[in-house]
Parts: C-alpha cells; structure tokens; sequence
C-alpha cells in the first residue's frame, strides 16, 4: 500500500504459504494438525470455525506468535519466515481486544507504529489523515480512546494495523465485542476497506455471515484440521461433508434409500441429478431451495408442523415429509397454516449427497 497525491492506492500485499504446519503444545494438547494453505496476494482469507478448532493458532502461527512443530514452515512471497519474529514479518494484527493505548489520542495511537519506525513528524501526520478519513473517525483525532464507542476503537485499531503499510493483516475477531446491528454495519465497513486496501487479508471468525461477506475463499476448521477450503458459495452450496454442511448456515440433512435415480421418503420420492447408484444416502437440503405447492400432484408431501414469520421471509417446519422435520425458508407471502396438508417441489439439482460419516 502506498499513499499517492494524498490517496491510498490499491497494493496487492504478499503471498502466503503455509506447509505442513501443525502445532503441540508442551503438555501434548495438539491444537492444530498439519496443514498447508496457499493464500494469494492481495486476497482476504476467513478461517472459520468453532472454539477450539485451531483457527487462532493458525493465525499465530503465521503471524510469528507461535512456532509450529518441526518440519512446518510459513514463507511470505517464497521467503521463509518460520523463526522470524513477529516484529520482523511486516504484519498488522487486530485483535478481538483491540489492544489500544489508553493513554494516547486516536491520531498518537494509529501513528505509534509509524513513530517508532523513524518515518519523520510530516510524513507520518499526512498517512495519519489519510487514514482517519478512509475510515469514518474524521473529528476524533484528538480524543483519547477511552471516549470513543466499541464502533469507534474498531475502525482505530484497524487503521494502526494499516498504518504502518504491512504485507499482509491478520485479523482476530475483530468484530466480536460488539452488539449485533453494530457489527453488521461494521461488517461491510470493513469488507469496503479491505477492498480498497488490497492487503493480503488472513481474518478469524467463528460467525458465518463475516465469513460469507469478507472472505475471497474460506478455510472451514474442525477439531484443529480444514474441513473444507472454497469460496463463499462453494462452502455454502457443495459441502464436501457433513460437518460443512451443518455448520454453514440452515441445512436439511436426510438419510435414505435410493431407487431409480431418486431418494425414497415417507412422503414421496425426491428425483436426484445425476445417475445415483449407491443404494443409500445421507443428502443435503437448503431451506430456501424447497418450495410449498399444492399437496395434489406433488412429488413430496408433508403436513405443516410450524410458521415462524422472520419478516423477510417466513420459516415453516414440514413433518412426514421425510425421516425428520423438514425446515423450508418459504416467501412471507406464500400461506402457510400449521395443519395444513401441502406439497413440496425441490429442483434435483438442489439435492447434495454427502459422502458418509461426520
């Protein structure tokens, strides 16, 4: 990143390789198994995962707060990294904590990076603004920290990380302290910044919707292994497995026979893609891809269990359709009563068999 006639341009920071890095730590807890990842430069990467899955000591690993266990390596742009300390890496970090100085104003904090640096009084007031404006707090400058909203110290904290023109930025549930309306309109905020910052982006999370927005691909951690690595809509919409699938947004996941091509259910049988010939399986179903029709002719049927109106959409629970309630996200204007006999039409192409196991 570099500033240009008083603007940010666009940099494309470093790339990313992680081989083989797994982490145990000295009472045996193996908190991360060995992994290789190729992030490419200028690109933003989720890790995303429950607690405890191994995404933060990923994070630390690549950030040079954690070494891995013999034979992992971490380059930066084909450069071996891996015993380099972290104030060597040219990395920015945030962190869930926001780690601000108490003491010092908004404009002290985010120069602090660019004062130990030696970069001279004039040089560094000028990437101070620039970066007080890219980010929202213009006419906090000169307020100390401990005056400012969670919102506020955020967008602070991001623009130290920032300021002193890192490779790459790492980004630890940043967003987490806040309360929900905030963090959604923070949320885009920042995918905006990143955007137009162009730094290699490497951002933990365990929420799904930060993940969804933020992340170029997404790395799905599970018990310290990836689970899956692709982008938004291929997490979302071809899990390569069961945990994927379950822990990405809503998800029907029924067990079945199959015949002819399609899976055999108590209310019907459901067509599949594709020539299926295994004799049964465990298949995928997001909500929103099932649609209520009229009970007579249809391939599926069930009965209206419950209707929970979401606002922008109404969420109904159909029982007998299949071995297990079936979640169905339906239009708010489609009427649907508890009761209510109905059918069910879903595109075979919206059925994802997933291979067995968890």
């Amino acid at each position: 990143m570099t500033i240009v006639m008083g603007h940010i341009v666009k940099g494309h920071g470093a790339s990313v390789r992680i081989e083989t890095c797994g982490k145990t730590f000295a009472d045996g807890t193996r908190a991360l198994e060995p992994a290789s990842l190729d992030i490419a430069r200028g690109e933003t990467l989720v890790l995303l995962g429950p607690s405890g899955c191994g995404k933060t000591t990923m994070l630390r690993i690549i950030a040079g707060l954690e070494l891995p266990d013999p034979g992992g390596k971490v380059l930066f742009d084909g450069k071996d990294m891996t015993s380099v300390p972290i104030e060597r890496r040219n990395v920015g970090m945030v962190f869930q904590s926001y780690a601000l100085f108490p003491n010092m104003s908004v404009a002290d904090n985010i120069g602090y990076g660019l004062k130990i640096s030696g970069v001279p009084k004039a040089e560094r007031a000028a990437r101070v603004a620039e970066l007080v404006a890219l980010t929202n707090i213009t006419g906090l400058e000169n307020r100390r920290v401990d005056q400012l909203s969670g919102g506020q110290r955020q967008r602070v904290a991001l623009a130290r990380a920032v300021a002193i023109r890192p490779g790459i930025l790492l980004l630890d549930e940043p967003l987490t302290a806040l309360d929900a309306a905030l963090r959604e309109r923070l949320r885009s905020e920042l995918n905006r910044l990143l955007r137009a910052l162009g730094i290699t982006t490497i951002y933990v999370t365990h929420d799904q919707a930060e993940a969804m927005e933020l992340g170029d691909r997404i790395v799905v951690m599970r018990k310290g292994a990836i689970a899956q690595i692709g982008s938004p809509r291929e997490i979302y919409f071809t899990p390569q497995n069961r945990f994927v699938a379950e822990f990405i947004g809503a998800a029907n996941i029924i067990e079945a026979p199959l015949e002819g091509g399609h899976l055999v259910l108590p209310g019907g049988r459901q067509p599949l893609g594709g020539d299926q010939s295994q004799p049964a399986a465990i298949a995928m179903i997001r909500p929103e891809t099932i649609g209520i029709v009229e009970f007579a002719g249809a391939p599926l049927s069930g009965t209206i269990e419950s209707v929970i109106f979401i606002g922008d959409r109404q969420r109904v629970v159909v029982s007998g359709a299949s071995d297990k309630p079936l979640i169905v996200d339906a239009p708010n204007t489609v009427q649907a009563r508890p009761g209510e006999r109905v059918g069910l039409l879903i595109a075979p192409d919206a059925v994802r068999l997933l291979p067995p196991g968890d």
